[in-house]
């Protein structure tokens, strides 16, 4: 029997992952019988199945041998987080608030995935309980994302991920008792930057329940808002202005924030993805500034204010919108659809293809440039001062080209059916980059998903689970070769 053929180990971790998300429904239970609102019940129901079937799955694999095969963490990556949200979306579906589980099933993966894409309206006069669900979401999801991007994509070399490999993960059989310890450290500093960024929101006059629910969705760049008119609901720069911090902070290595306590300073400021991140952001809020402020639809201050927190938001993939930022023109409609795809770093809770590819992208070129001026001399790309191997390099441009062709076939399968070419680009590229808000009067930063047909949101939900996982995670388990021994 090959390693891939025992299921177990697999359903051990998902089986766990799946209780622990059945006792987090708790909370907002919790919530909602605070305020008196009857879907505490909806809640307790969700969390009892949901815990019943992930206690289960643990209790039926607790012999199942330990370590993860190189193809059991693929397994296990993709089946945890359909099974998570599958089970997340429960609440969704059970109160009514959405009229289908697709609709729920939908929100639950732009949730976790921390997208931000929405099919509830109304927002403002949502139970609290299910607004504290879907903040917890996003929250679940950010810290999800960082431990996979430091514990499981590197092991399993995807998309150049192998550059930030820790030593420890030298053999996957380590991975499961160092990711456990590394998460912890994470988690800790994950609570402190959330509970400052509430305290910071409450402060500019930001009430408690909405601070708590934006510091989630702001620290793990998803977006979820407690408005339909998101951040823009409270015209407040105050509060948009603590976003900016806290989306920014959330999109750099949480990994560095750890040393920072450990009182190693020094690889945060030499860190060259950071580097050539803030750079990046720096850059982009200026081009913002001067199409806002030439659109005469904000000017002076108030466009350099709106144009670094849109830059912010659509560039870190949180989503978040402050101004339909569509009608500062043509030329602006182009230059967001562009920032959406970059992303911030490796290790984040953001999202989109990420500046370090970028980086490793440049310096391939930089080389096989010098290669052709000077074909005796021996040039090597280097990351943060170390070398890069050819096989990273490789792994980057698959990386691109299948995102490249994700895109492309996400896009024509939207347009095929019925969606306009704006809104079908711009849904592939926010679902793919897991931004949130697309372009274009249905899905804009002032549209919704909810006018969507139900393929095109399971088509819009796959695309999310694929640019979460990055890409390779997925499209393999659709090779044959991958089952066979």
């Amino acid at each position: 029997m090959n390693a891939l053929s025992d299921l177990r180990p697999v359903l051990l971790v998902t089986g766990l992952l799946v209780a622990t998300l059945g006792a987090a429904m708790l909370l907002p239970a919790l919530v909602d019988l605070a305020a008196a609102n009857d879907d505490w019940m909806i809640f307790t129901s969700a969390s009892m199945m949901t815990m019943l079937v992930g206690l289960g799955l643990f209790a039926a694999n607790r012999g199942a041998p330990k370590g993860l095969s190189t193809r059991q963490a693929m397994l296990m990556t993709v089946v945890s987080w359909v099974a998570l949200v599958g089970f997340g979306a429960l609440p969704f579906h059970w109160s009514g608030i959405v009229p289908s589980y697709t609709d729920a099933f939908f929100e639950s993966m732009s949730g976790l995935t921390t997208t931000g894409a929405t099919v509830i309206t109304g927002l403002d006069n949502v139970p609290p309980g299910l607004l504290f669900w879907r903040g917890l979401l996003q929250w679940l999801g950010g810290l999800g994302i960082i431990v996979m991007a430091i514990a499981v994509l590197p092991m399993l070399q995807i998309g150049g991920m192998q550059l930030f490999k820790a030593e420890a993960f030298d053999t996957a059989e380590k991975i499961l008792p160092r990711a456990a310890q590394i998460s912890t450290s994470i988690t800790l500093v994950f609570i402190g930057m959330t509970g400052i960024c509430a305290v910071a929101y409450m402060a500019v006059g930001m009430a408690a329940d909405d601070a708590v629910v934006h510091a989630m969705t702001t620290v793990a760049t998803g977006g979820f808002s407690t408005k339909d008119a998101s951040i823009g609901y409270f015209n407040n720069p105050a509060v948009e202005w603590i976003a900016v911090v806290f989306m920014i902070l959330g999109s750099i290595p949480f990994i560095l924030y750890v040393q920072m306590l450990q009182g190693r300073f020094r690889p945060v400021f030499r860190d060259e993805q950071v580097k050539a991140f803030l750079s990046f952001l720096g850059a982009a809020i200026l081009a913002g500034w001067v199409m806002a402020h030439f659109s005469e639809n904000h000017v002076g201050l108030e466009a350099l204010r709106h144009s670094a927190f849109n830059v912010v938001s659509i560039a870190t993939g949180t989503g978040y919108a402050s101004t339909d930022y569509g009608l500062w023109g043509p030329h602006a409609v182009a230059f967001f659809f562009i920032i959406m795809f970059v992303g911030g770093c490796a290790g984040s809770t953001s999202c989109g293809i990420k500046i370090f590819r970028f980086q490793v992208l440049l310096e391939a070129v930089r080389q096989h440039i010098s290669q052709v001026m000077y074909p005796n001399g021996v040039f090597r790309t280097h990351f943060n001062g170390k070398p890069i191997q050819d096989r990273v390099v490789a792994s980057v441009m698959s990386f691109f080209f299948l995102f490249m062709a994700a895109f492309v076939v996400l896009s024509i399968l939207l347009r095929l059916t019925g969606l306009d070419t704006l809104s079908a680009l711009s849904g592939a590229g926010t679902a793919l980059s897991n931004v949130g808000p697309g372009l274009g009067e249905i899905i804009g930063p002032s549209g919704n998903f909810q006018p969507l047909s139900d393929v095109q949101k399971w088509l819009l939900s796959a695309g999310m689970l694929l640019g979460r996982l990055e890409l390779f995670t997925v499209l393999v388990l659709f090779l044959p070769r991958f089952w066979r021994s």
